[in-house]
């Protein structure tokens, strides 16, 4: 045999024994892989479902600011109709009483009965009562026992049952007045209306 033949089976024995330890490592980078890619998984699932949780956030206060604003708005605007109601309940009466006391001076004027102004008006120290401007002078202005009665509503005017008939239901407001005398020789009339309501939330 020549040097070269004797040299063969040792290069087959040594390709063999390569392929034999090139075998393991390639499987073993195949089970690296594999767990690698399980450990991967998880966090996956995880960040999707941050990202699910964020959109539904982020949708409920889009949804929410709104219709929360919306009804902060109607209940103003509920409460703004109401104190432009209570306003014109207040310069009803004042109008009332200022028509009694001209209705005097008239009266006066014509007759010489030399009659007080303020004839009607049921207390000018300050007694709390009612107003009501639908019903005659002489019975328009009531003294309150204790404290004054809402007014009422029969679907036309604000005032109070006066037996006359309809259908009058208690309002939201209350009408009280006050009446003093500014100075001792009682020429000038002081008056104050109050009108108190509760809208909502909202007391006045």
């Amino acid at each position: 045999l020549t040097r070269k033949q004797r040299e063969m089976p040792s290069i087959s024995l040594s390709n063999e024994r390569r392929e034999k330890r090139e075998g393991p490592l390639y499987s073993k980078q195949c089970t690296e892989a594999l767990r690698s890619r399980r450990v991967l998984q998880p966090s996956t699932r995880g960040f999707t479902l941050i990202e699910t949780f964020v959109a539904i956030s982020i949708l409920t206060i889009s949804i929410v600011a709104p219709m929360t604003l919306a009804a902060k708005s109607l209940s103003i605007s509920y409460y703004v109709r109401d104190e432009v109601t209570a306003a014109y309940l207040a310069q009803e009466a004042i109008e009332t009483i200022r028509n009694v006391r001209d209705s005097n001076i008239l009266k006066d004027l014509l007759t010489g009965s030399n009659i007080d102004q303020m004839t009607g008006i049921p207390s000018s120290s300050g007694a709390p009562f009612t107003v009501d401007a639908h019903v005659s002078a002489s019975n328009a202005m009531q003294l309150c026992s204790s404290t004054c009665q809402p007014i009422e509503n029969n679907g036309v005017f604000y005032g109070y049952n006066d037996g006359s008939g309809g259908t009058w239901v208690p309002t939201r407001f209350t009408r009280t007045v006050r009446a003093t005398y500014v100075d001792a020789q009682k020429n000038d009339l002081r008056l104050v209306v109050e009108v108190s309501w509760k809208t909502g939330g909202y007391q006045t």
